[in-house]
């Protein structure tokens, strides 16, 4: 694999690679190909690649590529960031890096597309971390803001939604690694179809994403700082019987941060 972005095949060394492009975006890849199904890794909204770190170390060579979403770090922004462009514009990244039918693990707005992306693309499974597919009450905060979204105070409901992240049961050098980018455009962006789709159009859209998951035998598993709805699961269950739920509690909103090894235990069930 060169740093141009070209593609190889499954079964053959990787090098690590820093900054790399490939497609529209950047990336860090590292570990070797090993006969492991690849792992895909997808940051929250603001954030960027630099946050799987803990996880690329307890990962211990196995082959990942962690990217940049469109908009954040050294990836370029977008006009959409609809989660179904957002996957076609993974998927060209993720075949120009050489990775065919991965593990998509993605954490808050990456589990969404990394569900969108196993709808529509070649995955074997994905890793939700901390992420509901309906938005729920957090659809119900967004739209009570949406107009100072839409102001020059939009930071504020960012600033209130990171209060309640959990950050405080991270240590200092963990919560180094969250470098984040509160871009209007980026807010407004991925949090569009929230805003302005009923929440009966995106539990229809999220129910028929799930169920191309179950046709295609694609696995999943949501991991969750506190245990999910019943109503939630039922939900889920009844659309992807075979979901599995974790949860981690002490973590915060960041189980990739503060609990690595066992996320990347969940990982040998899809090898």
């Amino acid at each position: 694999m060169s740093a141009t972005g070209s593609t190889g095949q499954r079964g053959t060394r990787a090098e690590g690679l820093t900054g790399v492009r490939f497609g529209e975006l950047v990336a860090d890849v590292t570990g070797t190909d090993d006969g492991r199904r690849p792992i895909v890794l997808l940051h929250g909204l603001t954030f960027d690649r630099g946050t799987w770190a803990p996880v690329v170390d307890a990962l211990a060579g196995r082959r990942a590529v962690a990217f940049d979403l469109p908009g954040h770090g050294g990836s370029p922004p977008r006009d959409s960031y609809d989660p179904a462009e957002v996957a076609d514009v993974l998927h060209e990244a993720v075949t120009a890096a050489g990775v065919d039918a991965p593990v998509l693990v993605g954490h808050s707005i990456g589990a969404v597309l990394a569900t969108a992306y196993a709808a529509r693309h070649p995955a074997r499974a994905v890793l939700n971390i901390d992420q509901p597919l309906l938005p729920g009450p957090f659809g119900d905060l967004l739209r009570s803001r949406e107009p100072v979204l839409r102001g020059p105070d939009h930071l504020s409901v960012w600033t209130e939604l990171l209060d309640g992240m959990g950050l405080e049961d991270l240590s200092p050098p963990l919560r180094a690694l969250l470098r984040s980018t509160p871009r209007q455009d980026l807010l407004l962006g991925y949090w569009r179809e929230v805003l302005e789709e009923s929440p009966e159009d995106l539990r229809q859209q999220r129910t028929d994403e799930l169920t191309a998951l179950r046709e295609n035998g694609t696995g999943y598993h949501h991991v969750s700082r506190a245990p999910l709805p019943p109503g939630y699961v039922r939900w889920l269950r009844t659309v992807l019987p075979s979901a599995a739920t974790t949860v981690l509690p002490g973590s915060g909103h960041f189980p990739h941060l503060a609990r690595p090894a066992t996320l990347v235990e969940i990982l040998p069930g899809w090898d």
